[in-house]
């Protein structure tokens, strides 16, 4: 058994041992007690963190920088608080924390709260053990005043450089120590000149003393203001509004000057402009009265007193509503408006002492001259009577001229068109606006520009022309205008009449087709006559010698009498021409007239290689006519389509019934066509378009058709071919009802 004894010697070294420890461990206490306390009580916020960034242990300073308790911050990332910093500013303070061991910057925090501060941190990297430790301090006041500072610096240089006025730092001898852009500009000379020179070397001689006393009050009061005249080294002489401030930077004076040699200038100018504005006042024309807001009249030129008829002592003591009916709207009106907009320009009626009422131009402006009103009159009763007349005038004129039954047009220089009345504008088929200052030889029609030219050179020749020219009107229409030019009505002014005349001219051409009418008339009366007299002495004789004769001829005599009553009854249609017969109208089936009319002609259509080819529309109504004239007037125009078509082809015949209780007769060829210029003479006696005819079928046609009170139109194209369109009405109006409507109609 060993013997765990220790000797007194050991003891005794093994007490002195362990005090020895426990010597160390109650000063270990009171050292980690102390740095307990250090790391409570430090005013900065200090923070210990783990590799992962999250807070292990943090003190109060910490708590109050986060403003989070302790509790809820320990374990929380630091990153969370790192949203507005760059990720590459944190990367370049980590990399320089794995580089060197430790770290200090400055960091921007937004706490959980949303608030922003900026810190300055000094960080240990593996502090203890493994832990970071991080020193931080809230600098966001120290920041704050910075950014004053420099804001204030940037805005009195930015002040100091764009103010209007001149800057300028002097010392107390009157030395430039430094000048902004608007004293240079104002002296004409650069900054770095400047500041080699002194006020002394600017100041006017008369302002010397003046100066001297500036710089006496400012040492003694540290502000002083007044006026000073600087002359330029070209000799200019400015003068300044100025206003003095001791130890404003670093112990120097600054001055603020205000260039006033505009205003000084301007108050010269002033002064002389009462001068002169007295005397325009006194030895004006018109009348000037200058009055306050009663209207109580405080002075007048003498122009004033003849105006209103008072000599200028009277005129004073009145009112100007003494002259006005204030009871009239326009009046109330005019002096509610000079309230709101402080100055108008109108005219009213003023009544005069005398009685005489007087029509005045005025012009008022509102406290314009030391707070009262001016007002100056024109007497315009005389102008505006003249005016009046001339508007009366003027407007008798425009009444004709845009009234007028024929086109008016006015031309300028360049036979440019200055105006224009509503028939000239339905003549050139424009509108007025598109009319005016263009020249009126683009509205001619191409094919008559020469035409024209011709008339306005003889209008330049002999003052007046004449012409008459065609001009288009709808779809392949023209009209005729008579054109009359007269040149310099007024110095400058042409005047250009036009008139539709083809209306004229269309009766001109009806009467001279009426003559030719009434002259074959006349000549088919006497040939019918003549033929009609032998016809019958023929017909007897054939009946006598029918009857005389055993032998049997009954077939040539048949033969005889169909062909003489056939004569007869040409000789009858014939006699349509001379005079109007006595027929009588009775209600028939127009479609089949047409048939049997189709049926008749056939032969002689197949003989010449053409078909009819009819289409009629289902329950067409009868209508009242005389068949064998319809019949008549359909183998004219059928027997015309057959001519006209030698190499064959088809004839179109349709019927239907149209508006207006109406029905059309259709007849379409494909023969060569007609010109327009022709068609317009279909129907006239002796007028035909083919080689051997006489014009006398068509003639025929038109006159059964006409009785009928229907009407014939033609359409057609060269090389495609010709419709005849018979219009006939389905109830036909007597002679007496027609006069009756009429007079209805009146």
């Amino acid at each position: 058994m060993a013997n765990n004894s220790l000797s007194p010697r050991e003891e005794q070294d093994l007490m002195i041992n362990v005090k020895s420890l426990e010597e160390e461990n109650r000063r270990l206490k009171e050292q980690l007690n102390g740095y307990s306390i250090i790391f409570e009580r430090s005013l900065d916020a200090i923070v210990i963190f783990n590799k992962n960034g999250e807070f292990v242990e943090v003190n109060e300073a910490a708590c109050q920088l986060f403003e989070m308790e302790k509790e809820e911050l320990l374990g929380k990332q630091f990153h969370m608080f790192l949203d507005l910093v760059p990720p590459d500013i944190l990367l370049f303070q980590q990399s320089m924390l794995h580089k060197f061991g430790s770290f200090s910057d400055e960091l921007l925090l937004k706490l959980k709260n949303g608030k922003i501060k900026h810190i300055e941190f000094s960080m240990k990297k593996d502090a203890f053990n493994e832990f970071d430790l991080v020193i931080m301090r809230d600098i966001s006041a120290r920041k704050a005043l910075e950014r004053e500072r420099i804001i204030n610096e940037f805005l009195f240089k930015d002040v100091f450089n764009r103010a209007v006025d001149g800057i300028v730092i002097f010392d107390e001898f009157g030395r430039f120590i430094d000048v902004n852009p608007a004293f240079c500009i104002s002296l004409n000379l650069e900054k770095a000149k400047l500041l080699s020179l002194s006020f002394q070397q600017f100041i006017a001689k008369e302002c010397t003393d003046d100066f001297v006393k500036l710089l006496v009050e400012l040492k003694e009061k540290g502000t002083a203001k007044g006026e000073l005249s600087l002359v330029r080294f070209d000799g200019t002489v400015k003068m300044f509004e100025l206003t003095t401030t001791s130890n404003v930077y670093s112990g120097f004076y600054m001055a603020i000057m205000r260039d006033v040699t505009e205003k000084k200038n301007m108050e010269i100018k002033l002064q002389k402009s009462e001068e002169r504005f007295r005397a325009i006042f006194e030895q004006a024309h018109e009348a000037i009265l200058i009055w306050n807001n009663h209207g109580h009249i405080l002075n007048a030129n003498p122009a004033a007193s003849r105006t209103f008829e008072l000599p200028l002592n009277l005129l004073v003591r009145k009112n100007l509503l003494d002259f006005v009916d204030y009871s009239d709207k326009k009046v109330r009106h005019v002096f509610e408006q000079f309230q709101k907009t402080g100055e108008i320009r109108d005219e009213l009626t003023f009544h005069m002492p005398n009685g005489e009422d007087k029509q005045l131009e005025f012009t008022m402006k509102q406290g314009v001259i030391d707070g009262y009103h001016l007002t100056i009159f024109r007497n315009v009763t005389e102008r505006r009577k003249i005016e009046k007349e001339l508007r009366e005038s003027e407007q008798k004129f425009r009444s004709i001229f845009d009234h007028a039954m024929n086109g008016i047009l006015l031309w300028g220089e360049g036979y440019r068109i200055l105006d224009v009345n509503p028939i000239a504008c339905e003549i050139f088929q424009a509108p007025k606006d598109q009319l005016l200052y263009q020249s009126v030889i683009q509205f001619i029609p191409e094919k008559e520009r020469k035409n024209f030219y011709k008339l306005v050179s003889q209008c330049e020749r002999s003052g007046e022309a004449y012409a008459e020219m065609n001009f288009p009107s709808g779809e392949e229409e023209q009209k005729i205008i008579e054109f009359s030019l007269k040149k310099e009505i007024i110095p400058g002014v042409g005047m250009m009449t036009l008139r539709d005349i083809t209306e004229r001219k269309e009766m001109e051409l009806q009467l001279r087709k009426s003559d030719t009418l009434n002259v074959v008339g006349e000549l088919a009366a006497g040939i019918a006559h003549e033929i009609r007299n032998p016809m019958t002495a023929l017909k007897g004789f054939i009946q006598l010698l029918q009857g005389s004769i055993k032998e049997d001829y009954s077939m040539y005599f048949n033969v005889i009498m169909s062909e003489l009553k056939r004569i007869e009854s040409i000789i009858t249609e014939f006699l349509v021409l001379a005079k109007p017969q006595a027929i009588q109208y009775q209600q028939n089936d127009v479609c089949k007239i047409m048939r049997d009319t189709i049926d008749l002609i056939s032969a002689q259509a197949m003989m010449h290689n053409v078909q009819i080819i009819a289409e009629f529309e289902e329950n067409i109504p009868f209508i009242y006519c005389e068949p064998n004239q319809l019949k008549q007037v359909f183998i004219n125009i059928l027997k015309n389509a057959i001519e006209v078509m030698p190499k064959g082809g088809d004839i179109n015949v349709n019927i239907q019934k149209t508006a207006g209780n109406q029905i059309c007769i259709s007849i379409r060829d494909q023969g060569c066509g007609i010109p327009q210029d022709k068609i317009k003479k279909l129907g006239e006696p002796f007028y035909t378009t083919k080689e051997r005819g006489t014009g006398l079928g068509l003639m025929v046609s038109y006159k059964i058709i006409e009785e009928h009170q229907g009407k014939i139109d033609v359409e057609s194209q060269v090389g495609v071919g010709t419709t005849f369109h018979i219009t006939l009405p389905i109830e036909r109006i007597e002679k007496e009802d027609e006069d009756e409507a009429g007079v209805q109609c009146l």
